[in-house]
C-alpha cells in the first residue's frame, strides 16, 4: 500500500527572507574598503575575550565574513589538512555546529568532544595535562566550559590557538562577533568612523551584564564603536546590574549607558533590541529578567530589529518570527560566516 503524500510536501518552498540572501552582506562588502593589515595580528593567537579586538580588526573581520557569505564560490579551502578539536563540555547547538560548519566549509577536519565524562578529565586529569596532549592532535581548539577559569588553565600548556566558545558567566567573544556582524549587515554605515547625528542607532539590551557572558562580550565590542551607537539602554531588574568597574570601564571607552526597567515605554525609541534570559552557573543555568518579554504586540519602533543569541524561552514570543523585526535567525546564520573569517585569520593567512 502506498502511503498518502503529506499535503505539506505539495506546498512550494517559502521564499528566502531578506536577511538570508546575499544582498545585505554584499552591501557591507562594497561599503568597506579591504585592508588585511589589521587581521595579521590575529594569526596564531588565542581568542579568549572580546577585549582583544581593535576597531579596525572588527571592521575587517566583518568585511571578510561578508565576502564568505555573499560570494561563497570565491571561498577557498585554506584549512585542508588542518584539524579542529571541538571540545564542548557544556550543552550547545548553534555555537558548536556553526564552528564545525565554518571549519568544514574551509576544508578542515574535525575531532569532537561533547562529554567530559568520555575524557581523562573524568579520571581526575588536569586541564593542563589535557592541553599538553591536544598540542599533538590538532591545529586549533574551540572550548566551551562551565568554569570561568578552565580556558586560562589550558592556555598555560597550549602551543596551538584556542578559541573561547563560552566560559561560565565570563565571556562569549565569538557570539559578540556574530551579534555585531548582524548589526552591521543591517546598517553598514554604522561601521563608518564618523556616523552623522541622527543616523546613530539606539540599542536596548535586555539582560544582566554582570552575569551574562553574551551581554558582557557584546558591550565590549559596542564600546569600540561609541560614535555609532547613540545610547545603550540596559533593561534589568536585578540589584547587581554591572560587575565591579564594568560600567565605569565601558563609559571611559565612550559607551553611553543607561539602566531602565520600563521596557514598553522605551521600545518605540529603540532601533535594536537585544534580548537574553539565560546565565550559565556551574553545570546549570538560571533564568534572569523574566519580567521582560517581547511579542508581536510589543510597541516596537517601525524598522527596529530584534536579536537574541538563542536558545529562547518565553521571553521571546514565536509570533515575532514572521515579522520584519526578526533578525535573531539571521544572527544565527551570521555566526557561521564570522567564525569562518576568524578561523581563517587564526590558522591561515592566505584568504
Amino acid at each position: 500500500m502506498v502511503s498518502p503524500i503529506n499535503p505539506m510536501l505539495k506546498e512550494p518552498l517559502p521564499e528566502k527572507d531578506s536577511t538570508a540572501g546575499i544582498e545585505r552582506p554584499l552591501a557591507l562588502l562594497k561599503h568597506i574598503p579591504e585592508d588585511p593589515v589589521p587581521l595579521l595580528g590575529l594569526a596564531n593567537h588565542s581568542i579568549v575575550s572580546a577585549r582583544q579586538f581593535s576597531h579596525e580588526q572588527i571592521v575587517q573581520l566583518c568585511r571578510l565574513a561578508a565576502k564568505h557569505e555573499a560570494v561563497p564560490v570565491q571561498t577557498r579551502r585554506p584549512l585542508v589538512g588542518k584539524i579542529l578539536i571541538s571540545a564542548f563540555y557544556e550543552p550547545s547547538t548553534r555555537t558548536r555546529l556553526s564552528f564545525e560548519s565554518a571549519w568544514h566549509r574551509l576544508g578542515g577536519d574535525i575531532m569532537s568532544i561533547t562529554d567530559p565524562a568520555t575524557t581523562g578529565i573524568a579520571k581526575g586529569e588536569s586541564l593542563f595535562d589535557v592541553a599538553e596532549m591536544l598540542n599533538n592532535y590538532g591545529d586549533l581548539v574551540v572550548l566551551r566550559e562551565s568554569s570561568n577559569d578552565a580556558i586560562y588553565e589550558m592556555l598555560k600548556a597550549l602551543r596551538i590557538p584556542i578559541v573561547n566558545a563560552g566560559n561560565g558567566t565570563d565571556e562569549h567573544p565569538t557570539q559578540a562577533l556574530a551579534d555585531i556582524y548582524t548589526m552591521f549587515k543591517w546598517r553598514p554605515e554604522l561601521m563608518d568612523e564618523h556616523v552623522a547625528e541622527g543616523h546613530r542607532a539606539k540599542i536596548g539590551v535586555i539582560g544582566v551584564p554582570s552575569r551574562m557572558r553574551t551581554v558582557r562580550s557584546l558591550l565590549y565590542l559596542l564600546s569600540l564603536f561609541p560614535r555609532s551607537f547613540e545610547e545603550v539602554v540596559i533593561f534589568c531588574g536585578e540589584d547587581e546590574v554591572f560587575a565591579k568597574n564594568q560600567r565605569e570601564n565601558l563609559k571611559e571607552l565612550g559607551l553611553n549607558l543607561r539602566v531602565s526597567t520600563e521596557l514598553n515605554k522605551e521600545l518605540p525609541n529603540l532601533d535594536i533590541v537585544y534580548i537574553n534570559s539565560i546565565a550559565w552557573v556551574g553545570d546549570s543555568y538560571e533564568e534572569l529578567g523574566k519580567e521582560f518579554k517581547l511579542s508581536a504586540a510589543s510597541p516596537l519602533k517601525k524598522g527596529a530589529i530584534v536579536m537574541h543569541p538563542l536558545a529562547r524561552g518565553d521571553e521571546l514570543a514565536t509570533d515575532l518570527d514572521d515579522t520584519p523585526h526578526n533578525w535573531y535567525f539571521a544572527q544565527a546564520r551570521s555566526a557561521v560566516f564570522i567564525r569562518m573569517a576568524l578561523l581563517t585569520c587564526l590558522v591561515q593567512l592566505n584568504w
